[in-house]
């Protein structure tokens, strides 16, 4: 199977031939994806180099000029090195763009913290209309690419990670994918959690959602299989834990009900092991799931 990023380089480079509003901008990074679009279309496929905020002020650019830009490079270049320019150059000029990341929380382990990004989507939380998508597999990711690309001149977020579930799950229209019912709680598995959310949940009488789609926050899908509460509700992100626990309070605040949010601490972890060493570390095993999520529905 091939891995979210080189979907995203066949996929784009595709898009790039039937679409000529589209362009490519990337800063090193995935360059080598890129290489028979770049000869095929060397104005619309553009390298900056190692120049993170050009990077994005160069989109914003495009985007004025009515092209669709789609930026690409690791999570903690494109959000955290750069977002000063995505307040600027997307949100305060109002334009469109297609912001493309790679690498996530920390698939990545032995690049460091400088390659670390858990912090994005929470970060992108603080602009207003941001679309932004987590998907769990190849397949997810290139169809939510092509929304994401034919989305007018809106603004989107397209998270990539090393971290995939071993099937694609149809890609509902921005709402929660309800995977199996239950009883006793509901958990929402985001992206490349849902097949460890699975595992950790097995026997247990709960609800499990799915999510590609975090921004806009399905509250209307969340209310829906709590029903009429009380309602306890376990979120398994693999970014910052409790970045969506204040959209799913928001969503039942007509309830009484409780709110878990599993994720990557914020305690950062100087020790870079390998990428399932470090899902254990933050706690996003099935195992550690299992123990997190009985003890609060107990």
């Amino acid at each position: 199977m091939d891995t979210m990023r080189e979907r995203f380089a066949t996929t784009v480079s595709g898009i790039l031939d039937t679409d000529p509003r589209t362009a490519v901008v990337l800063a090193d990074i995935g360059v080598a994806g890129f290489d028979e679009a770049r000869t095929a279309h060397p104005d619309r496929v553009i390298n900056v180099g190692i120049r993170e905020q050009l990077l994005l002020g160069l989109g914003g650019g495009l985007a004025l000029a009515g092209l669709r830009p789609i930026v690409h490079t690791f999570a903690s270049f494109l959000i955290d090195r750069a977002f000063e320019q995505i307040k600027l150059d997307f949100g305060h000029q109002d334009t469109g763009g297609v912001l493309v990341s790679a690498n996530a929380s920390y698939d990545w382990p032995a690049g460091g913290v400088t390659h670390m990004s858990p912090g994005d989507v929470a970060l992108l939380d603080t602009l207003d209309g941001w679309t932004q998508h987590v998907p769990g597999h190849p397949d997810e990711a290139e169809t939510l690419l092509r929304r994401a690309v034919a989305a007018g001149n809106d603004k989107v977020y397209v998270r990539l990670s090393a971290q995939t579930n071993a099937e694609p799950r149809p890609v509902t229209g921005g709402g929660f994918l309800r995977v199996r019912e239950g009883r006793r709680g509901v958990v929402v598995a985001v992206g490349p959690m849902l097949d460890n959310a699975l595992e950790a949940v097995a026997g247990l009488d709960v609800t499990v959602l799915y999510a590609t789609t975090v921004r806009p926050f399905d509250g209307a899908g969340l209310r829906s299989a709590v029903g009429a509460g009380p309602a306890d509700v376990v979120l398994v992100e693999p970014y910052v834990a409790g970045t969506s626990t204040a959209a799913a309070n928001d969503a039942l605040g007509h309830m009484p009900h409780r709110v878990l949010g599993l994720g990557v601490p914020r305690k950062e972890l100087r020790r870079y092991g390998s990428l399932d060493e470090h899902v254990t570390g933050v706690g996003l095993d099935p195992r550690s799931l299992r123990q997190r999520v009985t003890a609060f529905l107990n």
